[in-house]
């Protein structure tokens, strides 16, 4: 199975496990699944930590992408092809242009979403958005 880090999940799985849902900690402990980490969420990071708007402890952007490629994680692109398409992603109530943009990517290229944030989960349940958490 094909599984997309939310940010936020992907930053727990390297730097804090246990806040992952056991489901989500058994879908990528499976040697079976492949696990994808997008550049979207590398921006997201980067620019949030250079404004100050996210503290990483012990650690920099950098060394997540270390980490992504020590846990075996595949790095996601963003594709122009990915952009140029972002504009078929339904108009929900939720905002955020990195969420969406990753959504995008989660339901175009067939990935399961794994994401604590409920409202995702709500919002593009009906848009064949799987999610697990």
């Amino acid at each position: 199975m094909s599984f997309l880090l939310d940010t936020h999940a992907f930053i727990w799985s390297v730097l804090e496990p246990g806040r992952l849902g056991e489901k989500s900690r058994a879908a990528l402990a499976d040697p079976s699944s492949d696990v994808f980490v997008s550049a979207v969420s590398f921006w997201e990071i980067s620019l949030k930590t250079g404004i100050g708007k996210l503290q990483l402890e012990g650690c920099s952007p950098e060394t997540l992408l270390e980490a992504a490629q020590a846990q075996a994680f595949q790095l996601l692109p963003l594709s122009p092809e990915d952009a140029c398409a972002f504009h078929r992603l339904p108009r929900t109530a939720h905002k955020d242009p990195f969420d969406r943009m990753l959504i995008w990517q989660a339901i175009s290229g067939r990935h399961t979403l794994i994401t604590r944030d409920g409202g995702i989960r709500r919002a593009y349940r009906a848009h064949k958005l799987a999610t697990l958490w």
